[in-house]
């Protein structure tokens, strides 16, 4: 399997867990205080913040840490598959960024409004 564009499809998958992996990642962490420790907010234009007033944070709990940490070590397992898999060995060297690139976007869910649409 040379071609640039054709993926085998357990790397197509593995790919794809790994884009929901972070997105996941990210919408945990967004919903999590902006500091890991607790930490006095302030107002703003004492501490340089062009966000305004920052809250006082209460820090994450030991379970959110713990979460955040098995999150981060599925991403980097993960990106250790797909990049350790063997299809790359097929691919020509000065072409495999772009056919990595091209896997990401091939794999990369499509965008919300686009989902809607063809609903």
């Amino acid at each position: 399997m040379t071609d640039e564009n054709s993926f085998p499809d357990d790397l197509l998958q593995l790919q794809e867990r790994l884009h929901r992996a972070h997105a996941e990642h990210r919408a945990y962490l967004a919903g999590l205080p902006w500091s890991v420790e607790p930490m006095k907010g302030w107002v703003r234009g004492e501490r340089f913040s062009h966000r305004g007033d920052v809250p006082d944070s209460p820090g994450w709990s030991e379970e959110e840490k713990e979460t955040v940490d098995r999150m981060r070590a599925e991403i980097r397992e993960l990106s250790i598959a797909v990049v350790d898999h063997p299809h790359w060995a097929s691919v020509p060297r000065e072409t495999v960024v772009s056919a990595r690139m091209q896997l990401k976007k091939q794999t990369r869910p499509a965008p919300a409004s686009k989902v809607a649409e063809a609903a």
